[in-house]
């Protein structure tokens, strides 16, 4: 059943070798070889040979021994609808641009009932049409009906007493005036570096949460949904914003794209790009913070409420 060549070893087994007509048995592929081998075990279509059909077939597996050798396994399900012996031929795996073969195989499938030919054919019968139980069914009807307005009254009277029990008790609250962007940026800002996310080796994570900071500022801030936009939409619609201010534009141009490196192609940082990511994040919030105006005072002296 095993079939050598120097160290690859390949296999074919039937968990049943015997078969009642229509039942289902697993066809089992193994291969072992050398991590420097290249093994491939075969492909079949919807039958491994005429009469005997292929129901399901799982993925091949590798596993990797205890030794370091690699194993793959496959199963595949095989049925037959004919009651006969057949012979499986041996198998052919590709192994190193050879074949390879295991041990030829045998399936026996039997046919577990008698037919009686002597008996007469009989004519197919009618189709039978059970009469329908319309006292049954009215009866379901009129219990979910019932439910329903059960269920109906009982929410109705529940919110009507307690309306009435708490009237009057609640008092409207004011919302909570919302909070400058910048002051919340910053706050966010802080506790990323407290948590120092990239030293701990989480640098996908720390670059994740660095721009989610600075693309939730930008939409408040510049009312640009840059959460849902990439950071080349980003960067488009951000570059007449940013027009007098060009090294800003650059410093966060530079930023997003290091992110997407980090986040989509595990590009590796190194602790400076790290660091400098989040000095732009600090520096484009303070840059772009508006200035806060104070209140004009019109004071004016005694000398000039009072006439000359």
């Amino acid at each position: 059943m095993l079939k050598l060549l120097l160290t690859i070893v390949v296999s074919a087994a039937i968990d049943s070798t015997t078969l009642f007509i229509g039942d289902q048995t697993d066809l089992h592929l193994q291969a072992t070889f050398e991590k420097t081998d290249h093994v491939e075990l075969p492909v079949y279509g919807e039958s491994l040979i005429p009469h005997i059909e292929i129901v399901d077939r799982t993925v091949t597996d590798s596993t990797i021994l205890a030794d370091g050798r690699i194993q793959l396994n496959q199963y595949l399900t095989i049925t037959s609808f004919k009651d006969s012996l057949f012979y499986i031929p041996p198998i052919a795996f590709t192994a190193n641009g050879e074949t390879l073969y295991s041990e030829p195989l045998s399936l026996n499938v039997i046919q577990p009932f008698e037919m009686d030919s002597a008996l007469a054919i009989t004519p197919i019968k009618d189709i039978y049409r059970a009469p329908v139980w319309w006292w049954g069914i009215l009866r379901w009807v009129l219990l979910a009906l019932c439910l329903i307005g059960a269920g109906a009254g009982g929410w109705y009277a529940w919110k009507k007493w307690g309306y009435l029990l708490h009237r009057g008790q609640q008092q409207p609250v004011a919302p909570e005036p919302l909070r400058p962007a910048e002051e919340v940026a910053l706050e966010k800002l802080d506790d990323i570096r407290e948590r120092k996310i990239w030293q701990s080796g989480r640098t996908k994570e720390y670059h994740t949460e660095l721009t989610d900071v600075v693309r939730e500022y930008i939409g408040r801030r510049f009312e640009v949904q840059s959460t849902e936009k990439t950071s080349d939409e980003t960067l488009r619609a951000m570059k007449p914003l940013l027009a007098e201010q060009k090294e800003l534009y650059l410093g966060l141009s530079r930023m997003l794209q290091l992110a997407d490196l980090v986040k989509f192609a595990k590009w590796t940082t190194t602790p400076d790009e790290n660091e400098g990511c989040l000095q732009t994040a600090y520096l484009f919030v303070k840059e772009t913070t508006p200035e806060k105006t104070e209140p004009e005072t019109d004071d004016k002296t005694d000398s000039d409420t009072q006439p000359a």
